[in-house]
């Protein structure tokens, strides 16, 4: 595959059909954890390292497969990565995994996951498949990271709250007041604070989205509206 090819990948994933902005699968886990940038950012590091982990995997197995049995065997393989990566984020980063909670093995039910080992992953060869579940994981943990962001900033007044939780006492001294004094606004953290900062991000990608569109349309039109000499 050309260098081209991977880089129409990546700008699939991460922009065209982003996860969370664009195709809105995984909103459960998106408007539950996205409270701060930390939580936002394990739980999206935890969904790349599933979606390339499962992709590399379907890939790899997929002469073995039969048809018959190819959505179970999936299913199988998610859960069992899922499960391991659960195993190491409660021994290595405790404090972030009891926050993130329930929503580190509801994973294994993010439709999106499943969707590119079966339209992708089964289709195409490992390396290819790797880089399809790094776009994917990227764009959803990106749309993560902005959504946590917005709703730190409008609650609390800070950014990287309480790192510690991720990367231990490195962390301890990274979270940024944007808002000294700042009293926290309780909507912003609530799940209708949730809905309303991703209604306005999805918004602002259309917005941005369609901007682009124009601006590449202008010299076509120019080109085709000026006289012939």
């Amino acid at each position: 595959m050309s260098k081209t090819n991977y880089r129409e990948i990546l700008a699939e994933g991460v922009w065209r059909q982003n996860t969370g902005l664009v195709v809105l699968l995984g909103l459960c886990p998106l408007l539950a954890v996205s409270n701060t940038v930390i939580n936002a950012l394990g739980l999206g590091l935890a969904t790349m390292m599933t979606l390339m982990i499962t992709n590399l995997t379907v890939s790899l197995t997929r002469p073995l497969l039969r048809p018959e049995v190819r959505i179970p065997a999936y299913v199988l393989i998610i859960a069992a990565t899922v499960t391991v990566i659960e195993l190491i984020m409660k021994a290595w980063t405790h404090d972030l995994y009891r926050t993130l909670g329930i929503f580190i093995p509801l994973i294994v039910t993010n439709c999106a996951i499943i969707g590119r080992a079966e339209a992708f992953a089964s289709r195409n060869r490992p390396l290819a498949a790797l880089a399809d579940g790094f776009a994917v994981g990227l764009g959803f943990g990106l749309a993560l990271v902005v959504l946590g962001a917005v709703r730190e900033v409008i609650g609390h007044g800070t950014l990287f709250r309480q790192a510690e939780l991720l990367l231990g006492p490195w962390g301890e001294n990274m979270q940024v007041t944007l808002l000294p004094g700042y009293d926290s606004f309780l909507l912003a953290m609530l799940p209708p604070g949730a809905f309303i900062a991703l209604g306005c991000l999805v918004a602002g990608r259309n917005w941005l989205n369609a901007r682009n569109i124009e601006e590449q349309a202008k010299p076509e039109f120019e080109q085709a509206g000026s006289p012939a000499t």
